[in-house]
């Protein structure tokens, strides 16, 4: 059984957004699902584009799943729940860092919060997890989320090489979580991509290997192929 394919769009300014997406009108079928990094530059070390409103108005004909690298994911969550977005990513180390708010939350509660205001929506939040973060001590909140997005990078550029830790993680969770979605986010390729889809993974993501492509519709139709 193949596995789902998520281009992502990761880009600085509305131009590059816009050409992603015009590039994708090309191989991309309507309502099938696509990525939105959101980086805020503290979280990450750069910052990408983030306009909920304007994403709203262009009325794409895709699923999006936005992926929220940002420091206070509950305070972006609501709007880009009012630009339609169909998924979330939030991380976990963003719910877990108390430096990020003047009055410490725990992340069970943060996750309390963004799973309420995401269920009134009826949208499905996936819980980021970064490279170094171990997912045996967080296996029961991972299990409280739609699913778990494992980065197989550092979270914020494109173009990173894959961390072969993240298949270790992979298959716990897999073996914990045995009806939970397993995303892997970083570095996919068609080797890549087998070695996750083994592990267990049942959605991929990809920036640099689709849109980075001369070819972005056949590099699309490789990963689909895994």
């Amino acid at each position: 059984m193949s596995m789902e394919v998520l281009p992502v769009v990761n880009c600085q300014d509305e131009g590059c957004v816009r050409g992603a997406l015009e590039r994708a009108a090309t191989f991309l079928p309507e309502d099938s699902w696509i990525h939105l990094d959101v980086a805020d530059g503290r979280f990450t070390v750069h910052k990408t584009w983030s306009d909920p409103a304007s994403w709203a108005a262009w009325r794409e004909p895709y699923k999006l799943e936005v992926h929220l690298m940002v420091e206070e994911p509950e305070r972006a969550v609501p709007e880009w729940l009012a630009a339609g977005a169909k998924r979330l990513v939030v991380h976990y180390e963003a719910l877990a860092d108390t430096r990020f708010r003047k009055v410490p939350v725990s992340p069970e509660a943060l996750a309390n919060r963004i799973l309420e205001m995401a269920g009134a929506r009826k949208v499905p939040v996936f819980l980021g997890i970064n490279p170094e973060t171990p997912v045996e001590p967080i296996a029961d909140l991972i299990g409280r989320f739609a699913g778990a997005q494992t980065l197989a990078v550092t979270p914020g550029l494109a173009g990173q090489k894959f961390l072969p830790v993240v298949l270790d993680k992979i298959s716990f969770l897999r073996r914990r979580l045995p009806n939970a979605k397993i995303e892997v986010d970083g570095g996919i390729n068609p080797e890549t991509a087998g070695r996750a889809k083994a592990a267990g993974a049942d959605i991929i993501t990809s920036a640099d290997y689709v849109f980075g492509s001369p070819n972005p519709g056949a590099a699309y139709a490789d990963l689909c192929r895994i």
